[in-house]
Parts: structure tokens; C-alpha cells; sequence
């Protein structure tokens, strides 16, 4: 016999639009960080496009792709894992701009102050090692890392999910100030609708490697239509889109 096999994501399609942030739910396994890390080619997908613009993101190769990627950005759910252990804060993102050739990276402690004030660090972070730094100030350094490129869209993978209530409502703030601010593209991956529901300007629900719901953030979570969005919701109750962060 041979075993069924399921593809991890089949046939989906959507648009993230300049200055918008796009939550991305759904529960263990439906897909939803294995079509994030497509984005970025992380993960290869057999067939499809990703366009960036006009830029196909799966047929660009060399020099293509490495300006593809500083274009697209991503924050892990895991900060330390993505942070090199043995290289303080400084270096790590004064390496970024080095690296992509950044205006103003030929000076890196400038470089690299400018970072940290845009996520609401002190200067002197500069100088520790990750190992040293709370999860919190550890993700804002991963958020740091990946600005630190310049980027047009950053897809947020699970990034609140691991701290705790009140360190999340900070870096939420931090992620509509930075879409604000730099009018960034954010795809916010998240099994937590609650946190979706507090920043997203609209929904898709993942299950079984499909798009099974899209809209307006308030539209899905107050009049959702697919069956399985229901079950989501159903199962939790704190939700509460009227409960947002701030007015979008």
C-alpha cells in the first residue's frame, strides 16, 4: 500500500497591499508557516508564483534573489535560535547592512543605534551578547535584524506567541508603529486569534493547506461563513475584535 500524501499548501492565492497587516490563522498543521517560508523560498513549492511587484519570486536566482530576500524579511517565533550566539547585538545587525550594502551601514554605530531606537531599545544593547536579554527584547532584536535590510514586507512567523500577555501587547504596538511608521507590509502568522484580532486589518484562515476564509478582520471574526472558521472561533471564546490595540 502506499500511503496518501497531502499537500502541506494546495491552491492558495492572496494579496498583501502596501501598509497592510495580514493575519494569517489556523490550527497545528494547516499550512500556515510552510506557505510563510514559500514566500521566501525557505521552503521550495512545487508550482506557483510569488510576485513581489512584477518579480517572480521562484524563478529568480544569484544577485535576484539576494535582493528578492532583502525585500522580504522574516521574524521567527524563536529570537534566540535566529541570532548568532557568539556576536553581540551591534555586530549582528551591523552585519545585515554590511552584507546587503545599506546606505548609512559604512557606519555602524550609528547604523546600528538608529535600529535599536526604531524598536524601542537602549544604545548600550548594542554591546550584549542575546544570551543576556529577556524573550522580549530578544524578539525586538530579531524585528531590529530584519529592518536592518530594509525591507517592504516582513512576515511575522509565531513572533508574540511564545512571551507573555503584556510583553506581547508591546511588540504589537511595536508592529503597527513600524507599519505606520515605515508603511511596511505584514504578514502576521498566528495560532492565536486573539492577538490576530487586535492588529490585522484583514483575515485568512488556513485549513488543511487551503485558504478557507479571506476578508476584512471584522467581517470573518463577526459573520464567518466556512464551517471551520466557526469551530476556530467557537473554540476560542476571547476573542473580541472590538478589543483592538488601537483604531486602524
Amino acid at each position: 500500500m502506499t500511503a496518501a500524501v497531502r499537500a502541506a499548501v494546495d491552491d492558495v492565492s492572496f494579496s498583501l497591499r502596501r501598509g497592510e497587516i495580514m493575519g494569517l490563522a489556523g490550527g497545528s498543521g494547516s499550512g500556515k508557516t510552510t506557505l510563510a517560508r514559500c514566500l521566501i523560498r525557505l521552503v521550495e513549492p512545487d508550482d506557483g508564483r510569488v510576485l513581489l511587484g512584477d518579480i517572480d519570486v521562484l524563478v529568480a536566482k544569484g544577485a535576484a534573489l539576494r535582493r528578492i530576500r532583502r525585500q522580504m524579511q522574516m521574524v521567527f517565533q524563536d529570537p534566540y535560535a535566529s541570532l548568532n550566539p557568539r556576536m553581540t547585538v551591534g555586530k549582528a545587525l551591523a552585519e545585515v547592512g554590511h552584507v546587503h550594502g545599506i546606505n548609512g551601514a559604512e557606519n555602524p554605530r550609528e547604523f546600528v543605534a538608529a535600529l535599536l531606537d526604531q524598536v524601542q531599545l537602549s544604545p548600550s544593547t548594542a554591546g550584549r551578547m542575546p544570551r543576556d536579554l529577556s524573550g522580549g527584547q530578544r524578539q525586538r532584536v530579531a524585528i531590529a535584524r530584519a529592518l536592518a535590510a530594509r525591507p517592504k514586507v516582513l512576515i511575522a512567523d509565531e513572533a508574540v506567541s511564545a512571551l507573555d500577555v503584556s510583553v506581547q501587547t508591546q511588540l504589537l504596538n511595536l508592529f503597527l508603529d513600524l507599519r505606520d511608521e515605515l508603511g511596511l507590509s505584514i504578514l502576521f502568522v498566528s495560532h492565536q486569534l486573539a492577538v490576530l484580532a487586535q492588529v490585522s486589518d484583514r483575515i485568512a484562515i488556513m485549513h488543511h493547506g487551503r485558504i478557507v476564509e479571506h476578508g476584512p478582520a471584522a467581517e470573518v471574526f463577526h459573520r464567518p461563513t466556512d464551517d471551520y472558521t466557526k469551530e476556530l472561533l467557537a473554540a476560542h471564546p476571547d476573542v473580541d475584535p472590538a478589543k483592538r490595540i488601537r483604531d486602524l
